[in-house]
């Protein structure tokens, strides 16, 4: 490529998932109702492990965070799409684009780490019974979740770090609707060796670990529950393992099924449409999943429902009051 082609970059071009106009206000209203449905979701079961002393046990202390993580996770892709459906703009700034990129790896890599520790403590509850409260203690729970974090930032700047260093041409449209990051390092014109070892070498280890790890924990929680004498034990046992077993199906189902399938067909745009499975869909689902499938979390639910009666009850009584006042005033 030309040094005179190289270009300091200002903005991208996202592309999305159509270019049909009248497909716009269709996409627009589904978005925002999975994008409210997921927050919504999993904001009701952050504020239920708060609010029940039940549930702050170590399952549902990594739950909420897992839900925190779908939060951000979703936010750092929907909106920027939604207002590009608003306002008919393909435009991303270079700087926007950085950071999405960067908080889209951090919380999608602690949305991984989350998901290997929930396995890891669901192999102590079931494989180690007796020995699970020493084991996951409030300080190695701590330690775990600090692990995840700073291992989920330290990724997320390394690949924000090495897509800085390049030098971008004149065709800058990005097949996608959010800076992704594979998508964004093909629109160089410097060398992207470096980048592609670092990305061949982050999701090689930070894929086949986790994965691992989860079908081992699993593999050995299956054969436990086995050994259960009793129906009741393994129905309970089922359960538990039912709702977290779920979700990482779900979720490394989708994020491998898009990776395998893009790099199959190179196609971007179909990688892109598929990319919505994992980025917007999952996240809205985890609630459900737990909610269905969790008689601890459907109490906690019906708590958290009375306890937002209670409160409205009460800012009611207040009005009532005012509006006794007013009427002996006349």
């Amino acid at each position: 490529m030309e040094p005179e082609n190289q270009t300091r970059v200002s903005e991208f071009i996202l592309l999305g998932l159509s270019e049909d106009t009248e497909l716009q206000s269709l996409l627009f209203g589904l978005f925002l109702s999975m994008y409210l449905v997921t927050f919504s979701g999993n904001l009701l079961i952050i504020l239920a492990v708060i609010l029940d002393s039940h549930l702050h046990t170590p399952m549902y202390f990594f739950l909420s965070n897992l839900s925190f993580t779908d939060i951000c996770f979703t936010s750092t892709t929907v909106p920027k799409m939604l207002l590009n459906f608003q306002t008919e703009s393909k435009i991303i700034i270079y700087e926007s684009c950085i950071i999405q990129m960067y908080f889209f790896t951090l919380f999608g890599q602690l949305d991984n780490s989350l998901l290997t520790v929930m396995a890891f403590d669901r192999f102590v509850a079931i494989c180690r019974p007796l020995h699970y409260t020493v084991i996951m203690n409030a300080q190695l729970c701590g330690l775990l979740l600090l692990a995840s974090w700073l291992l989920s930032v330290l990724i997320s700047l390394l690949h924000g770090l090495m897509v800085l260093r390049l030098s971008f041409c004149t065709d800058l449209e990005i097949p996608h609707f959010f800076c992704e990051i594979n998508q964004v390092v093909r629109l160089a014109c410097s060398d992207t060796f470096l980048n592609d070892i670092v990305v061949y070498f982050a999701t090689g280890l930070l894929g086949v670990i986790p994965i691992t790890v989860i079908l081992f924990s699993y593999s050995k929680n299956a054969s436990s529950i086995l050994r259960i004498s009793t129906a009741g034990g393994k129905h309970k046992a089922f359960s538990t393992c039912g709702s977290h077993l779920s979700v990482m199906s779900l979720f490394y189902g989708t994020v491998l099924g898009v990776y395998l399938s893009s790099a199959a067909t190179q196609n971007p745009r179909a990688s892109a449409i598929a990319s919505v499975m994992y980025t917007v869909v999952t996240p809205m689902l985890n609630p459900f999943i737990y909610s269905l499938r969790n008689k601890d979390i459907k109490q906690a639910f019906k708590k958290l429902r009375n306890i937002i009666s209670i409160s409205l009850k009460f800012r009611k009584i207040p009005m009532i009051n005012r509006g006794q006042t007013l009427g002996d005033l006349n």
